[in-house]
């Protein structure tokens, strides 16, 4: 993970993620309102454009990125003006908005997210963004590759989910968000990332209105119960979903489903909390955070501590001073 705060460094990193320049595409405003884009900022506060299709207030602008990940790429910004002049992706850009109002225009009609609403753009739709108040906006949002909800849909026959409305409210894609979000200072592991990305095709199915609701929820029991055992025994190592797979027969997105549905978690949380257990048993009987850490699958403590904080509410330090005073 890296912080950017100044304007050329914030504008740089954003490069990686706007890629295409339109705004001609934008000049003409059919409703008869007048572009975001056309709203000027100071010069004072304005900076060169670093990327085509970027234009940029300065004031304290920045930019939290995850490591760069095959398939998806995630952020945290802030921005106090006009953030975006027209520009598409080739991803889908899935978010919500943390404080202030995002606005943007998409679809020939503008957009307002506020505090907790999620945010669905669609590969190469063109849109643009601002700040809709004084206090600027905060934001997540990351940026899937269409292939990765492609290869998570039930059915192969199903076209890619389209979402008519950009703002919205769904338990299920902010679902998908939040665990994208959950540590952003480490890569995604491949079973993390199958299950954001079937959490996300179906958050995206549910809310497209032309799709057939009808669906299965019959429950492989000793697929499950394989995929749960497995997972007890390998809690200290990298499981692929591609090995789950083999062990029970079902594809990596049914098997999370399922999986979901027997246990209540996904296979990659319920491996997360075999390996904050054994951690926080190992840092009980004396094993430095250093150890326990490396002894139970984490890359280093400190991956091992925010996981370990956001799960039991106290740091690994906090519950080893505890359990060194017991009796």
């Amino acid at each position: 993970m890296f912080l950017l705060s100044s304007c050329e460094d914030v504008f740089q990193s954003l490069a990686w993620f706007e890629t295409v320049s339109i705004s001609a595409l934008m000049s003409d405003d059919q409703s008869g309102r007048r572009p975001i884009t056309s709203v000027k900022s100071p010069k004072a506060m304005r900076t060169r454009d670093v990327t085509p299709g970027l234009e940029r207030s300065c004031a304290d602008d920045w930019v939290r990125a995850a490591p760069w990940q095959q398939g998806i790429q995630r952020i945290e910004a802030f921005f106090s003006g006009e953030a975006y002049a027209p520009h598409r992706h080739d991803t889908y850009a899935i978010g919500f908005t943390i404080r202030g109002v995002q606005s943007f225009d998409y679809r020939g009609s503008r957009a307002d997210s506020t505090s907790g609403r999620i945010i669905v753009l669609h590969p190469d739709e063109v849109h643009n963004g601002e700040a809709g108040s004084e206090e600027g906006f905060h934001y997540r949002m990351m940026y899937i590759e269409p292939s990765l909800v492609r290869d998570a849909l039930v059915s192969s026959t199903l076209a890619l989910p389209f979402v008519k409305d950009a703002v919205l409210d769904d338990p299920k894609l902010m679902q998908a968000i939040q665990a994208a979000f959950s540590d952003m200072d480490t890569q995604l592991e491949q079973i993390a990332l199958d299950e954001i990305a079937g959490l996300l095709a179906d958050g995206l199915l549910a809310n497209d209105k032309s799709v057939n609701r009808a669906s299965t929820s019959l429950i492989d029991v000793n697929a499950i119960d394989r995929a749960r055992e497995y997972l007890d025994a390998n809690y200290d190592s990298t499981v692929a979903s591609s090995q789950l797979e083999v062990i029970t027969g079902q594809d990596r997105f049914s098997l999370a489903r399922q999986f979901r549905k027997a246990l209540g978690t996904s296979p990659y949380r319920y491996l997360m909390m075999r390996r904050l257990d054994r951690a926080r048993a190992k840092i009980a009987t004396g094993f430095s955070l250093t150890d326990a850490a490396l002894a139970t699958g984490f890359s280093d403590q400190s991956h091992m501590t925010r996981c370990f904080k956001a799960s039991y509410g106290i740091s690994p330090g906090h519950w080893q001073r505890l359990v060194s005073h017991t009796v």
